[in-house]
């Protein structure tokens, strides 16, 4: 029986095949109305019959069509008029692989010198973060890569035709539409996530080879800047020295994060771009951790303010630990604990006084108070600056030793807080990292806060926190001592707005960090954001340390003889 509805060709076009007197689209039952301007339609097309099938005169039958249209027609002749227009437009438009012999077409027009996949992964269109492709020829990104996507039109009108998908790392040629599998675009898939073997983070404790960028310019992976957008350095510094302890720097390399947070999965694409050996540049921008940052502490924390990096580190471990499942109440039940989190005793004494009978003022001796807290990082108080000046009528600038001021925590020492009389004595088991907190500002009535400017003098190697330590015979050997070294140094340096500004006053805050290498070598490093530079070991107390990170020295087991 033969079919009396008209279909096309696949290669001719919609105008030619399509009589003027088809039947109306079922999804579209809309009467028109004819033009009065316009001339008369031509006649209906004869039929004509051709072995035995009755056809529209211009349609051909399938029976007549060569071999190649065949199975094309009869799959046509199967659908509504609008399907068969949409499919004909979505495969004329879109192919599932690169024809023979055309697989590389467009891939010399990739100019890798501009891309930079830093930034915040959304649309620059739409300013969607959903399904975000990053054009290879000019670096923006575009949502998409559909035939009504940004990407699509982009292809089209700026002829830019290669994109990588940023999650799935998959690059597509646009508008075809295919995907391009070739091993000369796995670089810039390192880039884009950079992804480590246990044999790979393992050999980054030994002496690191210098790298090359696309530039030429020659880095060291581990040991190079993060970007200053505007006031984020208290961000860099801290990122810097986490990204060089170590249990946490293997667990963000080696770990997949795709089930975690976003918090832990940016850090640790961050940490994973400050290692990689096959960078195009020789910095990374924190902008995609710096933007989850700011919408995790509700604009505490911007690009765009300056921050306490005490305060920024305390707050970013917290949510770390609760990102990686750690509880609020179970101690050390998160990676974040198990490395820094330790415990001390705190006694507190309330202070009495009473008159006796001669009206004399005697002190009471209060019952002593005895708990367990848990903490993360020790605050280390300075004694008071100087007042005055020395002779040669410049400022004195005081030193005191680190082992001083760690008194604090020998259990004896005692510091009065209103009513209340206060000492501290640290518990084994240690965290296998202290974090040291150096309390430099102090709360002013006139300015904002008080910075004492009093050197810490240490040796950044065989620091022994024994003596602050109160004896445990079964968790650690009475007279044994318990030596940590140093691995990243956080500093202060301000930097005077006026020269006649007085210490404190319009002050710019400049933080540092200063991180050691793994090898024995002793080899340290400084960066301040984009700087990068050796520094000597002799001349890290030289500065006002803010922020230091100890990591305790391995003890090796006693040969059985």
């Amino acid at each position: 029986m033969a079919r009396k509805s008209a279909k096309r060709a696949a290669e001719e076009s919609l105008e030619e095949s399509v009589p003027l007197d088809s039947p109306v689209s079922k999804k579209a039952k809309v009467q028109e109305v004819a033009d009065e301007d316009l001339p008369p339609p031509p006649p209906p097309p004869t039929e004509q019959h051709t072995n035995g099938h009755t056809t529209s005169a211009g349609t051909p039958d399938i029976a007549d069509a060569d071999e190649s249209q065949h199975a094309e027609l009869e799959e046509a002749n199967a659908l509504d008029d609008d399907d068969e227009l949409d499919r004909g437009r979505t495969m004329s438009s879109r192919q599932k692989e690169a024809a023979e012999g055309y697989q590389d077409l467009y891939l010399d027009s990739i100019n890798r010198t501009v891309l930079d996949f830093d930034f915040l992964r959304q649309c620059s269109v739409t300013l969607s973060n959903q399904n975000v492709y990053a054009c290879l020829v000019c670096g923006k990104y575009f949502s998409g890569r559909g035939v009504k996507t940004p990407a699509y039109f982009h292809a089209l009108e700026i002829g830019h035709h290669v994109y990588i998908n940023m999650e799935t790392k998959k690059v597509y040629v646009l508008p075809e539409g295919y995907e391009v599998k070739s091993k000369s675009l796995d670089d810039i898939k390192i880039v884009v996530d950079p992804q480590f073997t246990a044999e790979q983070v393992k050999a980054l404790d030994k002496e690191t080879p210098p790298s090359w960028d696309l530039l030429g310019r020659k880095y060291y992976p581990g040991f190079i800047g993060l970007n200053n957008i505007k006031a984020n350095d208290y961000l860099n510094v801290v990122a810097q020295a986490l990204a060089h302890v170590a249990p946490l720097r293997n667990f963000l390399m080696l770990e997949d994060p795709s089930s975690r947070p976003h918090l832990p999965q940016q850090f640790s694409v961050l940490v994973r771009k400050l290692w990689n050996p096959k960078a195009f540049k020789s910095h990374v921008s924190p902008h995609e951790l710096m933007q989850e940052i700011s919408l995790r502490s509700n604009k505490k924390y911007l690009l765009t303010e300056q921050a306490d990096p005490v305060e920024f580190l305390s707050w970013f471990l917290n949510n770390l630990h609760l990102s990686l499942g750690g509880s609020k109440t179970k101690p050390r039940s998160s990676l974040i604990q198990k490395i820094f989190q330790g415990s001390l005793r705190v006694e507190s004494q309330t202070i009495t006084a009473r008159a006796d009978a001669g009206d004399r003022l005697l002190f009471e001796d209060a019952a002593i108070k005895s708990q367990t807290s848990p903490f993360t990082i020790l605050t280390l108080d300075l004694p008071p600056a100087p007042l005055f000046q020395d002779d040669a009528e410049k400022n004195i600038i005081p030193q005191v030793p680190l082992t001083k001021i760690l008194e604090k925590y020998n259990g004896i020492a005692a510091q009065e807080k209103l009513n209340t009389r206060i000492r501290y004595r640290l518990l084994h088991p240690l965290p296998p990292y202290l974090i040291m907190h150096v309390k430099r500002f102090l709360p002013n009535k006139f300015l904002q806060s008080q910075r004492n400017p009093t050197i810490v003098t240490f040796n950044p190697r065989a620091l022994d926190v024994s003596p602050y330590v109160e004896p445990n015979p079964q968790l650690h050997p009475l007279g044994e001592p318990i030596i940590y070294d140093l691995v990243a140094n956080i500093t202060y340096e301000g930097v005077k707005v006026r020269d006649d500004s007085v210490e404190g006053e319009a002050e710019r805050k400049v933080w540092k960090v200063q991180v050691k290498e793994g090898a024995e070598n002793q080899q340290w490093w400084e960066m301040q954001d984009l700087y990068v530079d050796k520094v000597n070991a002799d001349l890290l107390s030289t500065k006002e340390s803010y922020i230091m990170f100890w990591e305790r020295r391995k003890t090796k087991a006693k040969s059985k003889r």
